[in-house]
């Protein structure tokens, strides 16, 4: 394959991420056992940190030895009748067979744990690691599929192995979108700070095209490049995961996306991707690899980062591709102030935005300011309809009025355009689903960056509609043509709180390091294949793991994580007469299995799927619709359920995208959640009304953040001889949980859908 020739400067540190990429896939299934490994050997990549670090990281804590041993006796106990052996399908006396060797085999590799100088084998920190993260529960799921894996290598033939590692070759993914090879392409990157133009530049671009697409990582930035395209008077589209608005079909050549709704196959003039340097998220990264690889347009424009530069070269050339780089400045300065607030309101000033991180915090937030400063506060975050959000920063933007102040959540990173003179960070740490983490250096450059903006959404709107003709892309260039004169306003960024500053002051000083893979994941077409090599009732969660572990990947490329897919595959499991292909689609849905009752509504949606019919709203008994007709109250367990309602309903209008003629309700759906999300905005204002709540909430954070750290030690043996158990551990860290409910509500509280 020509092109991808590594970089001899990058190629070091591609290695290193590699190996850090491979750490968050899943574990190797059946690692350690002596059982046809040579063929499975040749085709898995090795893991480094399985093999050089299973012995540091466990230490002397052996204690989970005895509980996998017992979870393995419970593993063999299980009835004929249960799904697991069902799943297997083996005849029930060959399964109890190959049960009894199975435990044999891990016995074995556990024989002389008590011993002085007993050396663990790599299967031990696979286990010991979905222990801590999801307890008993992880961990038979876990000895399953290391079943599954063993029963594998006695059924499959050496041949078979070899056919199931041929289809799993996704070295080139270049070559699964054909018809855009044929297509001769100009890329170009727009690449600078925030603040700089890149964007502007671009979608100036995409409008004096006739036909063009428009690409982002958020719902935000989608609905505010179809609102700018629609005042220009480019009918446009907009197409995201859970919502359709078509402008005409005769008459819309301009589609505004999220990144993941791209559509590949369709030829335009222009197509421009969003903050390009999300190719290398480690679960996301796949979208911005597909639009890049697949998208049918004789411009390409990329923007984001400098840290992609390298990796976009790679690429385009790879693809036989014309790539020109436009390199941007900064238009405003930007500086770090030497002081917090102190933790006080009173310090806020007209023109900052605070950035929290939890519904629960925007709201409790905009309470206390209120009540502090005396002035009014506009709010923006992600789940706003889209309506509320545009009038909130209308009122912010507008200088003539008393909304002198913003609370926004971290969705401004990503490029929406508001008059913030100085960004406040309330926290440096964010909730990720388990546990509370640092944000990068890249995401607090890219949140800071947003103060001292050179234009707003409004102004690009109001030029749009004067006909503004500044400031384009000239194709036949690799030059910006024309940069707007530098802005005056200078950007400020502090913390609210002490403790907060010197991470931001380090992370302003640091510079990201560059982009060294792109995120892939195997397309349907290759995952139905693959399939095809075992048993009806195999577990299509194992499929996809196995799939996963047999990947041969490209330097350039990695192997985006399966984070809830499994969990979905695995709810839906038992319901039959689903194609691999609603599987799949089920596997590719926003929803996250940490989520309560979300398990029950994927199942009871998939059941109509099987049926082909029941797919009314009214007709699906697990929605909890009833709760519309509740008196809206601050009760916690009310906000729960409309919470979990509202997952519903997002989880229902993708579906039926994707399931037309079953999931008929739409209209109806959009309706309800649109009450639904009025009802939490309104119970959210009422509960964060409580002055204790935005305390609590720091204090846990910091508590959780340096307990975070201390099991890390713990946990890697770094400086330290770790005494900690595993049970200890878990103790504490669903104790920490625990805490955290007795807070907010739910766990999504603390965590903003974008």
């Amino acid at each position: 394959m020509p092109g991808f020739g590594d970089t001899p400067s990058l190629k070091g540190r591609a290695e290193n991420h590699e190996r850090i990429a491979h750490s968050q896939r899943p574990k190797k299934i059946g690692q350690g056992l002596k059982v046809n490994q040579d063929i499975v050997k040749s085709y898995n990549r090795p893991n480094n940190l399985d093999s050089s670090t299973s012995e540091s990281r466990s230490g002397k804590n052996y204690n989970l030895i005895p509980t996998i041993l017992q979870r393995l006796k419970c593993l063999s106990d299980e009835p004929e009748e249960s799904p697991f052996f069902k799943s297997v399908g083996l005849e029930a006396i060959v399964m109890r067979e190959r049960l009894k060797e199975f435990e044999t085999q891990i016995a074995q590799l556990f024989r002389g744990w008590r011993e002085p100088g007993w050396k663990a084998p790599p299967m031990l920190e696979s286990l010991r690691q979905v222990y801590i993260d999801n307890r008993k529960a992880g961990l038979d799921a876990q000895l399953r599929f290391a079943f599954h894996g063993f029963v594998a290598n006695h059924e499959f033939t050496k041949s078979d192995i070899l056919n199931q590692a041929s289809i799993a070759d996704l070295r080139y993914p270049t070559e699964w979108y054909p018809a855009t090879r044929a297509v001769q392409r100009t890329i170009h990157l727009h690449v600078g700070p925030t603040n700089s133009g890149k964007t502007y530049h671009a979608l100036k671009r995409l409008e004096q095209a006739k036909s063009g697409v428009y690409a982002g990582p958020l719902r935000l930035l989608a609905h505010e490049v179809y609102s700018r395209l629609n005042a220009k008077g480019k009918a446009c589209n907009l197409i995201t995961g859970d919502e359709r608005v078509i402008v005409d079909e005769r008459e819309a050549y301009m589609s505004s996306c999220t990144v993941e709704m791209v559509p590949i196959n369709l030829d335009v003039e222009v197509a421009v991707v969003d903050e390009i340097q999300m190719i290398g998220n480690l679960e996301r990264g796949w979208a911005w690899t597909q639009a890049v690889l697949g998208l049918k347009a004789q411009e390409l424009h990329l923007c984001g980062e400098i840290r992609a530069v390298p990796l976009i070269k790679e690429l385009a050339a790879a693809m036989g591709d014309t790539l020109k780089i436009h390199h941007y400045e900064r238009l405003s300065p930007l500086r770090t102030m030497t002081t917090s607030l102190d933790g006080n309101l009173e310090n806020l000033r007209k023109g900052d935005c605070v950035v929290a991180f939890s519904r629960v915090g925007i709201h409790a937030l905009r309470k206390d300011i209120e009540k502090v400063t005396k002035k009014r506060v506009a709010v923006v975050y992600g789940s706003l309809p889209p309506e509320i959000r545009a009038q909130q920063a209308k009122l912010f933007n507008d200088p003539d009025n008393d909304y002198d102040i913003l609370v926004a959540s971290d969705a401004i990173g990503m490029g929406l355009n508001l008059s913030i003179k100085r960004i406040v960070f309330e926290t440096t740490s964010k909730h990720n689903g388990i546990s509370f983490q640092t944000l990068a250096v890249s995401d607090i450059k890219q949140i800071a960056g947003r103060a001292g903006r050179y234009r707003t959404a409004i102004q690009a709107e109001n030029d749009a509609r004067d006909g503004d003709r500044s400031s384009i892309v000239d194709p036949a260039n690799s030059k910006v043509s024309f940069t707007p004169p530098p802005s005056k306003s200078l950007g400020l960024v502090t913390s609210l709180e002490k403790i907060d500053l010197p991470i931001i002051r380090r992370a302003m000083e640091s510079e990201a390091q560059p982009l060294l893979t792109a995120g892939i994941l195997p397309p349907a077409t290759i995952v139905t294949r693959f399939a095809t090599y075992f048993p009806p009732a195999t577990p299509f969660s194992y499929i996809l793991l196995r799939l996963h572990e047999l990947a041969r990947m490209h330097p350039r490329f990695h192997l985006c994580a399966l984070r809830d897919q499994i969990g979905i595959a695995d709810a839906i499991q038992s319901i039959k007469s689903l194609t691999i292909g609603d599987r799949l689609t089920f596997c590719a849905a926003p929803a996250s299995m940490r989520d309560p009752g979300m398990s029950t509504t994927l199942e009871a949606f998939a059941r109509c799927v099987a049926n082909q019919y029941g797919g009314g709203l009214l007709d699906i008994h697990d929605l909890n619709l009833e709760v519309l007709d509740e008196e809206v109250t601050a009760d916690k367990q009310y906000l729960r359920q409309l919470e979990t309602l509202h997952k519903s309903l997002v989880l229902y209008l993708w579906l039926s995208y994707r399931f037309t003629g079953i999931f008929t309700s739409r209209a109806m759906a959009s309706h309800a959640k649109g009450l639904v999300e009025q009802n939490i905005d309104t119970v959210l204002a009422v509960f964060s009304a409580n002055s204790d709540i935005r305390q609590k909430l720091k204090n846990l954070r910091e508590k959780l953040i340096l307990r975070q750290f201390k099991n890390q030690i713990e946990v890697e043996g770094v400086g330290a001889d770790s005494t900690a158990t595993i049970p200890a551990i878990e103790k504490t860290i669903h104790l920490s949980e625990m805490k955290l409910e007795e807070v907010v509500p739910e766990e999504e509280a603390i965590a903003i859908p974008a």
